[in-house]
């Protein structure tokens, strides 16, 4: 039963990884781009550690697993904030149909 459930995590971690790869490629600016990078690929890669766990069980390699995964949790969110910060720093452009620009409104941009 472990086994079929860790396969089905590794697949649909697969596919989360499939879409935030063509978020990649097919979203406009890289704010948006970042969106695909964090949430899909971060979501992807936990559920393909997850399921590598459950396939492993409580071994070496399903440890160092959930490891992973906490530390992807943990980081992935801080450097995605970071690129985000540094591109609108450096005088990156929103796409022209974003409604909405935090960073403006809170003047991180003109320092």
């Amino acid at each position: 039963m472990n086994s079929i459930l860790g396969l089905v995590f590794i697949a649909a971690g697969l596919a989360f990884n499939l879409f935030g790869c063509l978020g990649l490629v097919r979203l406009p600016d890289v704010y948006n781009r970042l969106q695909a990078a964090t949430k899909c690929v971060t979501l992807g890669t936990c559920s393909i550690l997850f399921g590598t766990f459950l396939l492993v069980g409580f071994t070496a390699a399903g440890m160092k697993s959930l490891l992973c995964m906490g530390f992807l949790i943990l980081t992935s969110p801080v450097a995605a904030h970071a690129v985000a910060r540094g591109a609108h720093r450096s005088g990156v452009k929103l796409w022209e149909k974003s409604v909405v620009d935090r960073y403006a409104e809170d003047k991180e941009g003109e320092a």
